[in-house]
């Protein structure tokens, strides 16, 4: 009786899975069979499951590649070097601080703690004025340094490489010290691989916020150029006429590196939130 139980219970949790699985994949389901259908099709039905092969085409990726001469692709390529740049060096000053608030005991580190809670609660719209007055003033306007270096270090992500720190093994930085390791060399080679999980979160998180960053891009870039994919989608959409079967195409291909990176990184990523979350 038990045992029958307990294969009722794993079919049941398993098919609650299911049902929110399909739940989960059915906007990607919509946005891929739309990018298929003549646009004409897509205003009159809408978003349907309807799949009729007689309708489907390529005409939708071909329009993308080919408008104002290839653009797309440039667009791609930009933010695929925003947030690279911008990922890795938010790894690399998050990881520092939330290491230094989570392992060394120095006056002031709960008020700077506190400090990383306090810019968490401001939404980003308060910051936009003073920080273009900001990237204006140094010259950073409509380049890449200017839409990376504002939101390079994330006060989540400092708070989270904090708690994720606060558990770890601090028997290790001693026989580290003991055999002669300065602090650079102990963070570097001995805590950082200690910290992948971590790493692997935050890196998602990032790269995502990163690569769907709209607001702050159309502030900060000028020429049509240096613009995200983000912002080349959105240009689609115009007065004088909105092609929303191109622009499901493009959003197709805009989804695609983060569902790779996911899947690359996809165990470190679910140990990491798991491990993180548990920590302090």
């Amino acid at each position: 009786m038990k045992e029958k139980f307990a294969i009722y219970k794993g079919l049941v949790k398993y098919l609650i899975l299911l049902i929110i699985l399909l739940f989960c994949i059915m906007p990607f389901i919509f946005m891929l069979l739309s990018s298929l259908r003549p646009g004409a099709q897509m205003v009159q039905n809408g978003l349907t499951l309807d799949f009729n092969p007689k309708t489907m085409s390529l005409h939708n990726f071909k329009a993308l590649f080919g408008y104002n001469h290839g653009m797309f692709f440039l667009w791609f390529k930009n933010s695929i070097v925003l947030t690279a740049l911008q990922t890795a060096l938010s790894l690399l000053f998050c990881a520092m601080v939330g290491y230094g608030l989570g392992v060394y005991n120095f006056r002031g580190r709960n008020i700077i703690f506190l400090i990383v809670l306090a810019v968490m609660m401001i939404p980003t719209e308060v910051l936009i004025l003073p920080l273009f007055k900001l990237v204006v003033k140094i010259r950073l306007i409509n380049t890449k340094a200017g839409v990376i270096l504002p939101f390079v270090v994330s006060s989540f992500a400092v708070f989270y490489f904090r708690q994720y720190c606060l558990g770890l093994p601090l028997e290790l930085i001693d026989s580290a010290r003991i055999d002669g390791c300065n602090e650079i060399s102990i963070f570097f080679r001995i805590m950082s691989p200690v910290m992948l999980p971590a790493y692997a979160a935050i890196m998602i998180l990032q790269a995502m916020n990163s690569w769907n960053g709209f607001v702050w891009p159309l502030i900060a870039l000028r020429s049509n150029e240096n613009m995200t994919l983000p912002i080349g989608l959105n240009a689609l959409l115009t007065p004088y006429g909105n092609n929303y079967d191109v622009l499901l195409a493009g959003a197709v291909f805009s989804v695609i590196p983060i569902i790779i990176l996911f899947l690359v990184n996809q165990k470190a990523f679910i140990t990491g939130l798991t491990v993180g979350s548990i920590k302090g």
